[in-house]
């Protein structure tokens, strides 16, 4: 296996798992003017949040539900997704508060391994996904 830079990660692997949901995710760029109240199904990159900007943050009906944080290939994600807790407690458009969590659903993955974190329930363990949720999925999952 070649060694990838995150980036390449990112756009080679992530972006096309995003992307072959059905329904896809919609992969935009971070805006300064960008209205997330008109979000749903939106996979915003590099989202502003007081510990740095995360590499995703997915929107679905208006409301951040996820944070996705990428590593390289040759990384593991599932210590990353203490990257993903600090960007959901430090996120200035979070749909709530779980303990000092403003995003319900944590991320991590490096293209090839996916795992997930609910951190409403603080007994809830990250666990491996084989496949993103899609917009829908985690709305209902949200609401239920």
């Amino acid at each position: 296996m070649v060694d990838e830079y995150e980036w390449q990660t990112r756009r080679d692997r992530i972006n096309k798992k995003l992307q072959s949901l059905k329904p896809a995710w919609k992969i935009i760029k971070y805006a300064s003017d960008l209205d997330v109240s008109s979000l749903n199904g939106h996979a915003v990159e590099e989202y502003p949040t007081a510990s740095g900007p995360a590499d995703y943050a997915l929107f679905a009906k208006g409301r951040l539900l996820g944070i996705l944080e990428a590593k390289r290939v040759k990384v593991g994600p599932q210590n990353v997704l203490e990257q993903a807790k600090r960007y959901a407690k430090g996120t200035y458009g979070g749909c709530g508060n779980w303990d000092g969590y403003r995003v319900p659903f944590l991320y991590a993955s490096n293209g090839e391994v996916i795992w997930f974190l609910d951190v409403r329930n603080p007994r809830n363990l990250s666990r491996r996904l084989s496949s993103f949720h899609t917009a829908d999925a985690m709305t209902e999952l949200f609401e239920s």
